[in-house]
């Protein structure tokens, strides 16, 4: 890891979603001070976007805690990073979960989101847990977005959320939960991310509706809106130099913004508390 005092080291990555493994450095997915506790020992998970990111640290959190993990990535873009992913859930879960799968799509289509739903439910028997984590983000004003760019920012960030859930539910029982990733920018609002923070208060809304709707029925629908998180969009949206400004380090050289300060949110959300009578 490269480290020039407390900046991080220019870097670009022209094309999304891009590469975690060419990252530098690569991003923090475990925490070496958590401490499990079976908080999900029986329980299968599918998280879109798992392979890197916030979506890798949530998979190991998961893992960590019991579960059987599914989860999907860009097929021909995004193979090492799912591979790596693979390879450590496998290392960190429990004796009695399932191996892990990791399943290639495009989530922007209903039938592509029907499949991997199918797939979990067909190898696990169940889906108790559902992370809608999958997005792509982009830089610029409204002048600047084309049809095309609106269209497939919104087909990952927020049709693929309404798709999974969709077909999800069918295989989901009472103490099931949807967790849906939102921002920080769907509150705050940002002259740059005009496109991207559209979709995030879409998802806000979409998860406030889904709750209420869902209600009855015993699932639990709940949201994470991150702030800025030392992730692969931070070397894919930002100019070159821009990168060095965007985390500083502390003292001790802990970057602030790691995945795994993150994911352990998502366990807390898909654990089910129990009444005590």
């Amino acid at each position: 890891m490269a480290m020039e005092g407390n900046k991080f080291p220019a870097q670009k990555q022209d094309s999304q979603p891009g590469k975690e493994h060419l990252m530098n450095p690569i991003p923090l997915s475990i925490n070496p001070h958590y401490h499990p506790a079976n908080k999900l020992q029986g329980k299968v998970a599918l998280v879109t976007g798992g392979d890197s990111g916030i979506g890798r640290a949530i998979c190991y959190c998961f893992a960590k805690e019991g579960a059987t993990v599914a989860f999907t990535y860009v097929k021909d873009q995004e193979e090492q990073d799912a591979h790596d992913t693979l390879l450590k859930i496998k290392e960190l879960k429990t004796i009695d979960a399932k191996d892990p799968i990791a399943i290639p799509t495009d989530l922007g289509y209903d039938e592509n989101c029907k499949m991997v739903v199918d797939q979990v439910a067909r190898n696990f028997g169940k889906i108790d847990i559902l992370v809608n984590n999958a997005a792509e983000s982009r830089i610029g004003t409204i002048d600047e977005i084309t049809e095309e760019q609106l269209v497939r920012i919104f087909r990952t960030n927020i049709f693929s959320y309404f798709f999974m859930a969709r077909h999800a539910l069918m295989h989901m029982g009472e103490g099931a939960t949807i967790i849906n990733t939102t921002s920080v920018q769907a509150y705050l609002g940002s002259p740059s991310f005009l496109e991207y923070q559209s979709t995030k208060g879409a998802i806000v809304a979409f998860t406030r509706g889904l709750a209420l709707q869902l209600m009855d029925r015993g699932i639990r629908i709940n949201g994470v809106a991150p702030g800025p998180v030392w992730t692969l969009v931070q070397v894919v949206i930002h100019d070159e130099d821009k990168v060095t400004s965007l985390v500083v380090r502390d003292a001790n050289g802990k970057a602030g913004g790691s995945p795994h300060e993150i994911a352990p949110c998502y366990v807390f959300l898909a654990s089910r508390i129990l009444p005590t009578s």
